[in-house]
Order: C-alpha cells, then structure tokens, then sequence
C-alpha cells in the first residue's frame, strides 16, 4: 500500500470536513436560504463521501479484498477485512446513499437530512479516519 497515497487522500477528507463545518448554518432556515451554502456544503460532502471511496478501494486492492459491486459494499468489505468498525461501515454505507441522491437528484435534496448530517454526523467521517490512520500504522 501507498501511504502517501492514502495520507493526501485523508488530509483531503479533512479539509472537505473543516469547509462543511465552516460553513454549518445555525439553523435549517438559514441552510433552505442559501444557494451558496447549499452548494459548498453538498459539493464537500460528496467529496468527503468519494474520498473515503477511494481510500477503502486503495485498500481494498492492495490486501487483494473482493472487489466491491457498489460503493458502499466497499465499507462493508472493510469491516470484514477488521479495518472499519460496524458502526461506522454502516454509517459509510449510508453516506453514499446521500451522494448518489446529491450527485443523481440534486434538485430533489432533502435539505432538513443535509442538515442533520453537517450538524450530527460529521463524526463518520472522523471515525473513518481514526480507523484508517490505525490500519495504515500497522
């Protein structure tokens, strides 16, 4: 495995965290108001959400894992492989479904589930992290 590889793509994660917890409105209203917010926060989550993609596939091939049929299954191999608890491959699993609906149906975007996860789920992708700096000290 590439650990640099990894280590960029897990510094990446953190900035796209950092700038969506930035730019967190106060309120719900405040997020259904802004355009601008809506997107900065939405385009950050799909990256946050791509990057710990690309980190679990990086992985994944170099331990010659099972390829994954969708991108979630990816976190769901894993958690098998002991490298993601199953809370959190269950959380991560998730976070795709938001990305595909952000990337496929933007204009159908439930802005009060954008807003739970920038204000309650942010930790997901903490924990993604956490677990991978482990694997990657090994």
């Amino acid at each position: 495995m590439d650990k640099e590889v990894v280590l960029n793509k897990l510094e990446s994660l953190r900035r796209c965290i950092t700038r969506v917890q930035e730019k967190t409105p106060s309120s719900l209203d405040l997020l259904k108001e802004s355009y601008d917010l809506q997107d900065i926060i939405v385009l950050n989550l799909e990256r946050a959400v791509q990057t710990c993609v690309d980190i679990g596939l990086h992985l994944a091939s170099d331990r010659e894992m099972p390829v994954a049929e969708s991108m979630a299954e990816t976190f769901k191999n894993l958690n098998r492989a002991g490298i993601l608890d199953s809370r959190t491959a269950e959380r991560m699993a998730k976070a795709v479904g938001f990305r595909n609906t952000a990337v496929h149906a933007y204009q159908e975007m439930d802005w009060e589930i954008v807003y739970r996860i920038i204000t309650e789920h942010l930790d997901d992708f903490r924990a993604f992290s956490r677990q991978i700096m482990q694997t990657i000290k090994e």
